[in-house]
């Protein structure tokens, strides 16, 4: 048993509101350069929809992720060394920047400087932030925001459903989700990259780029299968998100976490086992990714998990985060957070508790009580939406395992309802989603009132590293020479 710590994020996506204030405030601070002006790496999707970039979930397309071959081994999609070394220089399954989009910039002089009298008022047409050439707006990173569907039919993971959606108006039904980098336990793009630029550091699970080595061949962007690299067309290097790695090293949350209007974002150090890694990815019915993802995860309360990790040199303040995490409660103890597309096999370490409300709508609208277990169970089976779509999304198909979280939420807010409403305790709710009392209030104050320091649990750096760190967390941005993230820095390795 080798453990390791990984920096994880859990998102409850009943809180998103899709404001992009995440998206907004990521982009101001890691990519407002030159050469990044497509570039988002924290974007909010509106599902059902085609993302960004356009189709990147269709694997059929770009070959991202992992598969098991003819002999049940674990291979790139994107082919071996041999494949990989003949597309060098010519490498066919990469997105265009029209499946990102064109960004663009207005000419706001002609406004400042109109002159007076005029009987048509000025207007500022856009220009291509590229070429500097007139164009027609026709996408953008978050151009289905809020559609509900409009290009829903479109989405990759209907294809793969049985029962298909209805796009009818009075029918839609959309939620919302924020994407950044997943910082996998089994990382596609660190695997293919051919110079050895991408790495996951040891000390905290980050996946970052070694821009010195980096030599733009773009394999990487091929083969993560959530199209969370990108090229800067400035520098031909490689950038992703650094999961605000410097904020992370002084005990800051990500930008993304602290500016998220919502407060739907959870961070803390979960502890795995680095040997069960491969044996995870490598399950071969897609159905028990999940659990054997979960299984790598270790019980930082376990006395042979903390002896064996304070042997292999990890501090007392970082045993005690992984005690305190949220992260851990969300995915081991209470099971309600799910990953993105875990067939990919990458074992991605960005959760997410799917959304309830929407159900609990559709319960009242039925003429159902939405505080019996019963009455939501069978309107969870009855969305208009189904369930398979957000199994397709976050459990590989498995469309119980999805049940399972919604019936879990369900008799969470029936049971603080009657909790509140007479003090009644509903022991039958609690028996059929074999949880505690107990457990189900201490759910509830972490998704519903958890304060800051519930639900951001970071351990600092090295306390003699901890004022640089810091100094540096106060403005990460990239768009300053010897800045911190992707420009040339040493990584700090080996806590002690």
């Amino acid at each position: 048993m080798r453990i390791r710590a990984q920096v994880a994020m859990v998102m409850n996506l009943d809180k998103c509101i899709g404001c992009h204030t995440c998206s907004v405030t990521c982009k101001q601070t890691w990519t407002n350069r030159e050469g990044t002006e497509y570039v988002w790496f924290n974007n909010v999707e509106t599902k059902p929809g085609i993302g960004y970039p356009k189709h990147y979930e269709d694997q059929e397309r770009w070959k991202g992720g992992w598969k098991l071959d003819g002999k049940g081994r674990l291979v790139l999609r994107s082919g071996g060394r041999a494949k990989r070394l003949s597309r060098i220089f010519a490498n066919p399954d990469l997105p265009s920047i029209d499946d990102y989009y064109e960004p663009a910039t207005f000419d706001k002089d002609i406004l400042v400087t109109a002159p007076a009298g005029l009987t048509d008022t000025p207007v500022k047409r856009p220009h291509s932030a590229l070429t500097g050439e007139p164009m027609a707006v026709t996408w953008g990173a978050n151009w289905e925001d809020s559609l509900g569907g409009q290009s829903g039919q479109d989405d990759p993971n209907l294809a793969r459903m049985a029962t298909k959606v209805k796009f009818e108006f009075e029918k839609t039904f959309m939620f919302h989700l924020p994407r950044i980098c997943e910082h996998c336990l089994n990382p596609a793009c660190v695997s293919a990259c051919p110079s050895g630029a991408m790495y996951k550091r040891e000390e905290d699970g980050i996946v970052l780029v070694d821009q010195d080595r980096c030599r733009g061949w773009r394999m990487c962007v091929s083969a993560c299968p959530y199209k969370k690299v990108y090229v800067n067309h400035a520098t031909g290097k490689a950038e992703k998100c650094t999961f605000c790695f410097p904020r992370i090293e002084a005990g800051q949350p990500t930008v993304c976490s602290e500016t998220c209007v919502g407060r739907l974002r959870y961070l803390g150090i979960v502890l795995y086992d680095e040997d069960a890694v491969l044996a995870a990815a490598s399950v071969e019915d897609e159905h028990e990714l999940l659990d054997a993802q979960r299984a790598v995860f270790l019980d930082p309360d376990d006395p042979e998990v903390e002896r064996a990790a304070r042997e292999a040199g990890m501090a007392d303040e970082w045993i005690d985060a992984a005690k305190r995490s949220p992260i851990r409660k969300l995915i081991s103890e209470y099971k309600i957070a799910l990953p993105l597309h875990p067939e990919y096999r990458t074992l991605p370490m960005v959760w997410y508790v799917p959304p309830l409300s929407p159900v609990l709508d559709a319960a009242g609208a039925a003429g159902r009580d939405d505080t019996d277990a019963d009455d939501v169970f069978h309107t969870i089976r009855e969305l208009r939406i189904p369930v398979e779509y957000l199994a397709e999304l976050f459990t590989a198909g498995d469309t119980d395992a999805v049940s399972g979280v919604l019936m879990k939420l369900a008799a969470m807010r029936s049971y603080m309802r009657a909790r509140t409403l007479d003090g009644t305790v509903a022991e039958e709710l609690l028996d059929s989603i074999g949880m505690t009392g107990e457990q189900v209030e201490a759910m509830y104050r972490l998704l519903a009132i958890a304060k800051y320091d519930e639900r951001y649990v970071i351990p600092a750096a090295h306390a003699k590293e901890a004022a640089a760190l810091d100094a540096q967390a106060a403005g990460c941005s990239l768009d300053r020479e010897g800045g911190p993230g992707m420009m040339t820095l040493t990584p700090v390795r080996g806590r002690s």
